[in-house]
């Protein structure tokens, strides 16, 4: 820095003296207390009175190499505190004053007690006419440089500002915040709160965890690896990201230092810092949200949206940071091992902060992943209740979320997620939910365009899943098999795709195909899914024992993977189809049984009513049907779908064939193709084959046909549900009753085509268990007709 004006080893200024031997300052001969680090600052201001002392030089002096935030912060630290203790005010200076972007000066008279004495003023002696206009002549010169300088100097800091700043194209890494203050509460929890902070710029485009745990393992590094500014950097330069953001906290005195910086990683250069100070640890929150705030703009994001879209850290996540670092690690380990794995984590930050929006949504969205839905229902609900603390991009997945899974109200469900993708056009999940809610209505052909705009943004397994299954819905089969590859050629895989690679390979009658998908499940939590796909299959063929068997050992993996609702609706699947083929109490005793289980959820609730109705338990249909109605008034598919079916049903039984058929006016397609969530299926058709039922009962053979073709014509929906193999036996009765009801040419050809169906449901069954009554009955129809 160079040697200092004053080389004397006491200095006087005003009543005090620095004695830079004894390391001490004087006031009046007493010993006045400084910490250290003022001490030194005071020092090198001193020595250099007079002079201006730039941050930097202090920083190469001071601090040499240490963080950027110990230093930038340490050092507005150290002038307060050197303030204090002269008395000195920065706004009216006597000691130290402030020169703004670019350093500090001590302006008091310093005189030297030993070896020196400051230089004498001089006063300035009398000029002559002519010394004074060369003197005049000069600055006018010198002003005429600065000018021009001054000019350069700006159109230079506009272009540097320029560069610095970023697109919207542009994506971003966050690294982990650098912890020195030997406190873990705040690892990976100021991350997480950095990352919730900047998540509500729709400006900002955050790299995806997905893809930066892609690129880890590109690195040949684990997928938990910690993304220090090192690591950060190089992720970011592999993905072709432009910057990432490194923060660090560090302790000073009772006070806590945060710092941000964004760094172009192409480069190295510093594009935009941010540092705050926090009095107190419940303060580091506001700090941090305040900081990033500031440091949004800084990166090119408008005034506007960063003020419309700027919910206060603290409220948009929850003031305890307790509970934030208990989401952290929830999340972070349910990301690493899935979502059973950090189940216990996301709990116990609800139970530390039980207003805490995000938390019940990743408790929600987790149980949803599991098939839970019934407890993912409870805790959207419990988040939609306390949405206001959360931030705005929050707010409207939460919203989003509680229309479609809480009230089912799917019409605003998907314009909640319209108004997401309006405010925030690159988020996915948002094209991808969108997506889902048209499934659901059954608008296949809707869903296709989210589907896939979701997947340009980010590339993700389940999204892949999601497109697969819509274009098997519309028997799009090749398409759908080739988006699989594509997502399996990515590493992507889970147990959603194998679901469907086994609906393909059953499809096709490719068993060695089916064999080869239930061997990736063996020894993993899913593999409940698995048996109760091989229950379906063996129960389309007419092994109804298999079957059962199966469904137990559904019923067990379910139960040991801590997912009793999965299990209660394999039950209840196995309800349906023993009502359907003829084993009326044995679907009862089922159906009971899952119900139990789980008493209270939708999912179990819906399929046990419709499955006491075709076991002619009128009591309990009716009892479950009018809980649901009552408990779940708007929600799509159990108002259009699942009740006017149980209740058609219930018409059929008391030979109300008409009556069954004018309940049924209510589902239709699309919903009546919809999406069912809560079963392995997509979609069993169960009203498409009710209705056809109530046709036949009504002596409508064309009718009846026409609905029982539906099912056929749709197997990309049913899958290997039982109303698949059932509808070949519909087809046969009903051309059989056109048969019976035409005369001459008419009633020859309805002859044969039922003839034809005949052969091929007694063909699926021609292994099939030979006790049931649905096949026995099925044999003597054929018989007669030949």
């Amino acid at each position: 820095m160079g040697s200092p004006t004053l080389s004397g080893k006491i200095l006087r200024f005003g009543p005090f003296e620095l004695d830079s031997q004894a390391q001490q300052l004087r006031r009046a001969g007493a010993v006045v207390r400084i910490q250290p680090q003022p001490f030194k600052v005071l020092s090198v201001l001193v020595w250099r009175a007079g002079q201006i002392v730039t941050r930097e030089e202090l920083r190469q002096e001071l601090w040499g190499n240490e963080t950027f935030v110990d230093f930038e912060q340490g050092l507005n630290y150290c002038i307060r505190q050197i303030r204090t203790v002269l008395g000195d005010e920065a706004q009216t200076p006597h000691y130290v004053e402030t020169l703004p972007r670019r350093g500090y000066r001590f302006v008091a008279p310093v005189r030297a007690l030993e070896e020196a004495s400051l230089p004498a003023s001089q006063g300035s002696a009398p000029k002559e006419k002519a010394g004074k206009k060369i003197q005049r002549r000069l600055w006018i010169a010198i002003a005429a440089v600065i000018v021009v300088v001054l000019g350069l100097v700006a159109t230079y800091v506009a272009k540097l500002n320029a560069s610095r700043r970023l697109t919207e194209k542009d994506t971003l890494v966050i690294a982990e915040f650098s912890n020195s203050t030997g406190d873990p509460v705040f690892d990976d929890t100021l991350k997480t709160a950095l990352h919730v902070s900047l998540s509500q710029s729709p400006f900002l485009n955050l790299l995806p965890e997905s893809k930066i745990r892609a690129t880890l393992k590109l690195m040949a590094r684990p997928a938990d690896t910690s993304l220090t500014p090192a690591i950060a950097g190089e992720v970011c330069q592999r993905t072709g990201s432009k910057a990432y953001i490194a923060g660090a906290v560090a302790a000073l005195g009772s006070e806590y230092v945060l710092g941000l910086k964004a760094v172009n990683c192409q480069n190295g250069d510093t594009l935009a810092q941010e540092q705050a100070t926090a009095p107190a640890k419940e303060k580091i929150l506001k700090a941090l949200g305040e900081s990033t705030s500031r440091l949004r703009s800084k990166l090119g994001e408008s005034l506007a949206t960063v003020h419309r879209f700027d919910v206060p850290l603290y409220e948009a996540t929850t003031p305890s940071l307790e509970a934030l670092q208990a989401y952290s690690l929830g999340e972070k380990i349910a990301r690493e091992k899935g979502p059973s794995a950090g189940m216990s984590y996301l709990l116990h930050a609800v139970e530390l902060d039980p207003n805490f929006a995000m938390g019940y949504d990743a408790i929600a969205a987790n149980y949803y992943t599991l098939a839970e839905t019934g407890r993912a229902r409870e805790y959207f609900a419990k988040s939609f209740q306390n949405r206001e603390h959360a931030s705005e991009r929050e707010k409207l997945e939460i919203t989003a979320n509680y229309y479609a899974d809480v009230t089912g109200e799917l019409d605003k469900a998907i314009q909640t997620y319209r108004e997401w993708i309006e405010s925030y056009p690159r988020d996915y999940p948002a094209y991808n939910d969108l997506a889902g809610m048209y499934c659901e209505q059954g608008k296949y052909e809707e869903s296709e365009e989210p589907t896939r705009e979701s997947l340009r943004l980010l590339p993700d397994g389940s999204v892949y899943a999601n497109l697969a299954n819509t274009l098997l819905a519309m028997q799009r089969f090749d398409e759908a098999q080739q988006t699989i590859a594509q997502a399996q050629a990515q590493k992507l895989d889970s147990y959603l795709l194998r679901d469907t690679l086994y609906a393909l390979a059953f499809i096709r009658e490719d068993s060695a195909g089916m064999a080869q998908q239930l061997q990736w499940f063996e020894g993993k939590p899913e593999e409940n899914f698995a048996y109760s796909l091989s229950a379906d299959t063996e129960a389309y063929g007419g092994h109804l024992a298999k079957a059962r068997e199966l469904t137990q050992r559904a019923l067990d993996s379910a139960i040991q993977a801590d997912s009793q609702e999965n299990g209660a609706i394999w039950l209840e699947n196995a309800a349906l189809r023993e009502a359907a083929f003829g084993n009326l109490e044995r679907a009862k005793q089922t159906a009971m049984r899952g119900y139990k289980m789980v008493p209270g959820s939708e999912a179990v609730e819906l399929e046990a009513a419709l499955a006491f109705a075709m076991a002619d338990d009128t009591r309990n249909a009716e009892s479950l049907a009018a809980d649901l109605n009552k408990r779940f008034p708007l929600e799509t598919q159990t108002q259009q779908l699942w009740l006017p079916a149980t209740r058609a049903q219930l018409a059929l039984n008391r030979k109300d064939a008409p009556g069954a058929i004018r309940t049924l006016q209510s589902s239709v397609p699309p919903v009546e193709y919809g999406e069912i969530n809560s079963v392995a299926n997509l979609s069993c058709l169960y009203p498409t084959y009710i209705r056809g039922e109530a046709y036949l009962a009504e002596g409508q053979g064309v009718e009846a046909a026409a609905e029982f073709q539906k099912i056929l014509d749709h197997s990309g929906i049913v899958w290997n549900c039982w109303t698949g193999t059932l509808a070949h036996l519909g087809v046969a009765r009903a051309n059989a009753l056109q048969a019976r009801t035409s005369h001459g040419a008419d009633a020859d050809s309805a002859r044969v085509r039922a003839l034809g169906a005949y052969k091929d449901f007694l063909a699926l069954w021609r292994s099939g268990d030979s006790d049931m009554p649905i096949l026995r009955q099925a044999k003597a129809e054929y018989a007669k007709l030949q």
